[in-house]
């Protein structure tokens, strides 16, 4: 098949695909994955690991509590580093950002098995926080410009499996690592750092954003003669959201963002040990249940792994709108049977790969949907933004949670409230434009 290289000649490649949007999408495929898998390791030892810092005895209300402050810790950096570095991609580049990204989420994802108190965890939470949430909305900028002309829905849904891998992976550590205790489990979390900064090599910065470089270096050159709207062009990008022609976009995007995030950040907290108290009451306790946990995990991930894979193919089909609000509703169905309907983990493997497919395939619509909504010069700044904002409300979203089990009685009731804030995002589809047919904005 033919494909066009960045310079515009006509080269061969597999599937239609130039060496370097193949070398492109693997990167932010795998640097997805594993940023995934080395944030989600948490919720795998969030139990053990409470318990130990708190003397080796913790109730229930107190995992809750504790597991809650931790969590927000974490989402809280994920928001930070989303602000950050996404403001910095537009500016120094997507691809040199993302290799700080990958750095820091490893090293201090390692860092958390060194805790020796709750805050020591919370602090190294935050600080892996910080490069998760940079990696993940560089990544997207990153491919959406790459493709741009090349069935960008499809790759950018596709690249988006990565996070569903995340649990998978995650499982397969837990099941190998988990019994030599949980300390371990994160100190698998460097090898992202060593593995990615080898596949980077040789990758560069798309044509849409060496065209702002280029604009960038005009307008300095022009000083005062240089016109209104290229002035406007060089102010701050994060200002540049609120501007007439962006702030409703912008704000689409944030509702957007804050209802998927608080529907499924819950789950990826407190599945684990929702599995595990189901468990319990069956009488399978301690390390006998890790391998139940692990494989219902794996489950979830392979429902979320079609999710995000079939959410382009279905969005260029009907529409971006209807296919986030078909997965909305998927998400809050299945996971309201999964919590309430469901009295035993029996029927878990049933459950959990259908709640996976649409708790996660939605996320593919950050990718797709928001940097559609804005030029290249403001967008990894713009979809940092809403996200980060969404992950500063959402990081309260596990904490609510877990402090609502005395209350509601069970997590499962919890997390089932938390996931119908889905709706939130159906009202942005409702308030928002379509934008299937639209060419990405330069």
């Amino acid at each position: 098949m033919q494909a066009t290289d960045t310079a515009g000649r006509s080269v061969s490649g597999l599937f239609g695909l130039t060496a370097y949007q193949w070398k492109v999408f693997l990167v932010t495929w795998l640097g997805w994955a594993l940023d995934s898998t080395d944030f989600g390791l948490f919720s795998f030892v969030l139990r053990p690991a409470v318990t130990d810092l708190l003397g080796g005895h913790a109730t229930p209300a107190q995992i809750g509590s504790v597991g809650g402050y931790l969590a927000m810790a974490g989402l809280l950096g994920w928001a930070f580093g989303g602000f950050l570095f996404g403001i910095v991609a537009d500016y120094i580049g997507r691809v040199r950002t993302l290799a700080i990204s990958i750095m820091v989420f490893s090293v201090f994802t390692a860092c958390q098995g060194f805790s020796q108190t709750p805050f020591q965890l919370g602090l190294f939470r935050f600080l892996a926080g910080v490069g998760t949430g940079a990696e993940g909305v560089v990544g997207i900028a990153l491919v959406a410009e790459v493709f741009a002309q090349t069935n960008r829905a499809k790759v950018l849904g596709i690249m988006m499996t990565g996070g569903a891998f995340g649990p998978l992976i995650g499982g397969q550590i837990y099941n190998l690592v988990g019994p030599y205790g949980w300390r371990s489990v994160f100190f698998v979390g460097i090898i992202p750092a060593l593995l990615l900064l080898m596949l980077r090599r040789g990758v560069h910065e798309p044509d849409h954003f060496k065209t702002v470089q280029d604009r960038r270096s005009s307008v300095k050159a022009a000083g005062r003669m240089a016109s209104d709207a290229d002035q406007a062009f060089m102010r701050l990008s994060f200002t540049q959201l609120f501007s007439k022609e962006l702030r409703f976009n912008t704000g689409v995007g944030l509702l957007f963002c804050l209802g998927t995030l608080l529907s499924i950040w819950t789950s990826l907290i407190w599945l684990p040990t929702i599995q595990s108290l189901m468990l319990q009451k069956q009488g399978i306790i301690g390390a006998a249940a890790i391998p139940y946990v692990g494989y219902g995990m794996m489950l979830w991930g392979i429902g979320g792994i079609l999710g995000y894979g079939s959410f382009g193919f279905i969005a260029d089909l009907m529409g971006r709108k209807p296919t986030i609000l078909f997965f909305n509703v998927g998400a809050i169905v299945s996971g309201l049977i999964l919590y309430l309907a469901l009295k035993t983990w029996d029927y878990y493997p049933l459950m959990l790969p259908v709640f996976g497919y649409f708790v996660f395939g939605v996320f593919s619509g950050h990718a797709v949907y928001l940097p559609e909504l804005f030029p290249t010069h403001v967008r990894a700044t713009a979809v940092s933004f809403c996200n980060g904002s969404g992950r500063i409300i959402t990081s309260f979203g596990p904490l609510v949670a877990g402090l609502l089990v005395v209350p509601f009685g069970t997590f499962n009731n919890a997390a089932a409230v938390m996931t119908c804030f889905a709706v939130l995002s159906m009202i942005a589809m409702l308030l928002g434009r379509e934008t299937r047919d639209d060419e990405l904005p330069q």
